[in-house]
């Protein structure tokens, strides 16, 4: 047994989410979103550095020392799978983990809309989830991936950095590709999936242009593509796509956009004040040929009011997803102003103006 599980094995007793190991402080976990210092001493970098590397891959290890940060996956068996991050910063070392449960919650223990399910059916396209870094986009990604696996007779090929949450194949085929381990980048394995006869692939993190480009491609040509973007919403998705493109590409790009993105779930998640947890807000757009003509014709503005007329096609906003929170009491009023887009909505919530409670 490693030295570093200890702090595993608190991370599964406490609920926490992420692990920071960091040179000049003691270990710090991340508990519903809130970090929380543990009793222990200060880590100092050798002390620490010896504590990473007994688990770090020896390959990584050598990547590190030559670039001075490397992502890889660790697993105990038994407890859970972490997805690591190893760092040079000031006062030497530094690490996070982020705990990815052995289980794979479906979208009903998730509480998602049974229109996230329903994405897992569909024949060809793109599906993003977006969201900023912690929103929980694997986790619902992995819940699609899983509802497929379940009631599909196809073939899944999954590429990722690293490979978080583990399937099974049940009555699909599976196969886990981890970049740096398996395939040398995002784009090299989309590149070679077209050739290993996939149905559905998922892409971990659609990052640079030729992922991008390529995993439109895929779509465009027969395959249902699934990959996450650190966007805030649905239109913005859209622009930031289109976006990265040369100018001169950008027409034709969003000519095939309109044609294969099938839906974006944009994801954001609060800190529940009821029980102990946290819920997802989601922004749900559909495309609709309607949708489509507003990419085709650059007028991605219009979006947000598509989808709070929608509805009938599984679409949702993310203020509705708030307000619905609200009227749960599952939300503090204050998180739900601070997160929302059309603030206005929620003014009538908060016990004093924003500027006296910082959310200005």
């Amino acid at each position: 047994m490693a030295k570093i599980d200890a702090f595993f094995k608190l991370m599964y007793d406490t609920g926490a989410s992420d692990l920071h190991l960091i040179s000049g402080n003691p270990p710090i976990l991340r508990i519903r979103g809130d970090m929380e210092r543990v009793k222990y001493k200060v880590l100092e970098h050798q002390e620490l550095k010896a504590m990473l590397f007994e688990i770090c891959p020896e390959d990584k290890a050598k990547i590190f020392e030559e670039t001075g940060d490397i992502d890889f996956g660790y697993e105990i068996p038994g407890l859970a799978r972490y997805r690591a991050n190893f760092f040079m910063q000031k006062n030497g070392i530094a690490a996070v983990f982020r705990q990815i449960p052995s289980k794979i919650m479906t979208v009903e223990e998730l509480g998602l809309s049974p229109t996230v399910s329903r994405l897992a059916l569909l024949k060809k396209g793109l599906v993003l989830v977006t969201g900023p870094t912690g929103s929980g986009k694997s986790t619902t990604l992995a819940a699609i991936v899983d509802h497929a696996n379940k009631v599909r007779r196809d073939n899944i090929i999954t590429i990722e950095d690293p490979v978080e949450f583990m399937h099974q194949s049940q009555n699909c085929v599976i196969s886990h590709r981890e970049v740096g381990r398996d395939t040398r980048s995002f784009a090299a394995a989309l590149r070679g999936a077209l050739r290993e006869d996939p149905d559905i692939i998922l892409v971990g993190e659609m990052r640079d242009l030729e992922t991008i480009f390529l995993a439109i491609e895929a779509a465009s040509t027969g395959h249902l593509v699934f990959g996450t973007l650190h966007t805030q919403n649905a239109s913005k998705t859209v622009d930031r796509i289109i976006d990265i493109f040369p100018a001169n590409q950008q027409a034709q790009i969003r000519a095939t956009l309109a044609d294969t993105l099938k839906a974006v779930v944009a994801q954001t998640l609060f800190k529940r004040i009821d029980v102990k947890g946290r819920c997802a807000g989601l922004e749900i757009l559909m495309v609709t040929p309607a949708v489509s003509n507003l990419i085709r014709e650059g007028k991605t503005f219009q979006i947000p009011g598509v989808i709070q007329t929608g509805k009938k096609y599984g679409m949702v906003t993310l203020e509705d997803s708030i307000m619905e929170f609200l009227k749960k009491k599952w939300i503090a009023p204050e998180e739900a102003y601070d997160k929302a887009v059309d603030k206005a909505k929620f003014l009538p919530f908060l016990s004093k103006p924003p500027e006296e409670l910082g959310l200005a």
